[in-house]
C-alpha cells in the first residue's frame, strides 16, 4: 500500500463502523478525496493485494481479512513515564488475536467481585472457548450444581473445585456435579 492508503484506510473504516457496508466506488472517491474512479480502482487494488480489502460475489467490496487489524504502537508503562514512540512495530486483529475457534467461542460479561484479584472487574466480558483442555489454575467458566460461575480451577485429594480470585469469597465445591462450560481465553472492558 502507498503512503495515504494508510489514511484512506482509516476513512473506510469509519465509514464501516457507521454503516456496516462498504460504500460504492463513487462513494469512495468522494470519501477520500480521489478525482477519479480509475484512482479509487488503483487504490482498491492495492489494498486487495495486502488483504485489506475483498470484494463479495455480486462485486461489491467488503472488508478483508486484514482490514479490522489494529496497531500496536509501542508499549506504554504503567509506572514512570517514558519517551513516546510514535513507530508502529506490529499490527494485530483482536478478534484473530482472542478468537482462535469461532464456532466454540462465546463471549460473557461478569457480574459480581469474587474474581477482581484475577483482573476480572464487574461488567468486563469475557472470551470463553467452549469444551477446551482446563488445568488447575485455569480460569474457567464453570456450571456447579446447573449454576454458571467463573473462578480458577482447583484440584486436591477429594476432586475438582473452584477458587474465587478474591479472598472474601469461598472457595466452592459441587454438591452434586461440576462440570468445565469453557477456558477462559481473553478479557475486555470498555471505559465511557
Amino acid at each position: 500500500m502507498q503512503n495515504r492508503d494508510t489514511e484512506y484506510l482509516g476513512k473506510l473504516q469509519d465509514y464501516y463502523a457507521e454503516h456496516r457496508v462498504l460504500p460504492s466506488f463513487t462513494s469512495v472517491a468522494k470519501l477520500v478525496g480521489l478525482k477519479s474512479t480509475s484512482a479509487v480502482a488503483a487504490m482498491v487494488g492495492r489494498m486487495k493485494v495486502a488483504g485489506v480489502l475483498d470484494q463479495a460475489p455480486d462485486r461489491r467490496l467488503q472488508p478483508g481479512k486484514r482490514f479490522f487489524e489494529r496497531e500496536i504502537a509501542d508499549t506504554v508503562r504503567a509506572g514512570a513515564p517514558q519517551p513516546a514512540n510514535d513507530l508502529s512495530s506490529q499490527s494485530i486483529s483482536v478478534d484473530e488475536h482472542l478468537i482462535r475457534n469461532p464456532s466454540r467461542t462465546v463471549m460473557l460479561t461478569v457480574k459480581g467481585d469474587s474474581m477482581i484479584d484475577a483482573g476480572l472487574m464487574p461488567g468486563d466480558t469475557v472470551i470463553v472457548e467452549k469444551n477446551a483442555p482446563a488445568k488447575p489454575g485455569d480460569i474457567v467458566v464453570a456450571i456447579v450444581d446447573n449454576e454458571f460461575t467463573v473462578k480458577y480451577l482447583a484440584q486436591d485429594k477429594r476432586g475438582f473445585y473452584l477458587n474465587p480470585g478474591n479472598k472474601a469469597y469461598p472457595s466452592i465445591r459441587a454438591k452434586d456435579s461440576l462440570e468445565v462450560f469453557g477456558l477462559v481465553v481473553g478479557c475486555y472492558r470498555k471505559y465511557g
